[in-house]
């Protein structure tokens, strides 16, 4: 067991989940306390690293493309104050995160995950209901219908069609953009009975937002309807699969196993690993060991044990 408490927030890690709890300090942003704890699968990370500065550094986790709903919709655009895969940490807390950082990254390699895109979330978003108030609307989301309620600060023409209801059903996607300068930022429910030429401020299924604290809040509520939607993904994964080739014939499958086995009566670390401290060798050998046990030619024992011969060598 792995962690790391600060004042941002407290980070554990038990080698199967990374568990990530807001901290209480005023400091936090509202998205982070409003968001509360994630728990945060192997399968669903890419990396993680450790930045360090004169007076405080930062543990950064970076999530597989397509695997988390609320990073999908903010496309890389949420400020870091507002990043929960994010954590500020002490001068005096390196050692413990450079720790954390090996623990992690020891999972990753001994369970093979594979740092690239996924084509289904892994993350189930915010919790429902959810309601949100920025800009000029409070929008509440409750699984199945979404429903936006203006405030003084609406335009006339937006407020005076009263309050907007929409069926998840009819929303075929969801945009959030952050303020910029003197731009200001939305939230837009598209559908097919919407222009998507009407500005924001005008358009009844939009939510304006000037750049206040609490507008990222509005990435929660789009993040809960794209997590219910169809996965970007998902379509080009249906696709690449019925044109993959079709599997090899068994005496092929056969033969490969045969000679795998014969390679693998001598030391379970492997010859490449006996022979020298190559790292990429050991990687290498990693996922061999990896493969073989998916595929039952090693039992549990034998690559646990295979497995602890290569690490000693890392």
């Amino acid at each position: 067991m792995a962690e790391i408490i600060q004042k941002d927030g407290t980070w554990t890690f038990d080698g199967d989940t990374v568990r990530i709890v807001p901290g209480k300090d005023k400091g936090v942003s509202p998205l982070r306390k409003a968001l509360g704890e994630v728990a945060l699968p192997l399968g669903a990370l890419a990396g993680i690293s450790f930045e360090a500065g004169r007076r405080s550094g930062r543990l950064r986790l970076r999530l597989r493309e397509g695997a988390d709903p609320l990073l999908q919709i903010t496309g890389g655009r949420l400020g870091d104050s507002s990043d929960p895969y994010l954590l500020t940490v002490d001068k005096d807390r390196v050692g413990v995160a450079e720790y954390f950082v090996d623990e992690v990254r020891n999972a990753l390699l001994l369970d093979q995950v594979e740092p690239g895109p996924v084509d289904r979330y892994l993350l189930p978003g915010p919790a429902l209901p959810i309601t949100v108030s920025a800009g000029d609307a409070s929008v509440t989301f409750d699984g199945e219908r979404i429903r936006l309620e203006w405030n003084w600060k609406t335009e006339e023409s937006k407020s005076s069609g009263g309050p907007r209801t929409l069926v998840l059903g009819e929303v075929e996607a969801v945009e959030w953009l952050p303020s910029a300068g003197l731009e200001n930022g939305y939230l837009r429910f598209l559908t097919s009975r919407a222009p998507v030429s009407t500005p924001p401020k005008y358009d009844p299924q939009a939510v304006d937002l000037y750049g206040f604290r609490k507008d990222p809040l509005m990435a929660l509520v789009g993040a809960a309807v794209v997590a219910r939607l169809p996965h970007p993904r998902a379509a080009s994964a249906a696709s690449a699969a019925l044109t993959a080739a079709p599997p090899p014939a068994p005496g092929l499958v056969k033969a490969a196993t045969s000679t795998t086995d014969a390679a693998d009566t001598t030391d379970p670390a492997g010859p490449a690993a006996a022979s020298g401290d190559d790292h990429d060798v050991l990687l290498r050998r990693l996922r061999e060991l990896g493969e073989l046990h998916r595929a039952g030619i090693l039992t549990a024992e034998e690559f646990s044990t295979a497995k602890q011969a290569v690490l000693k060598r890392l």
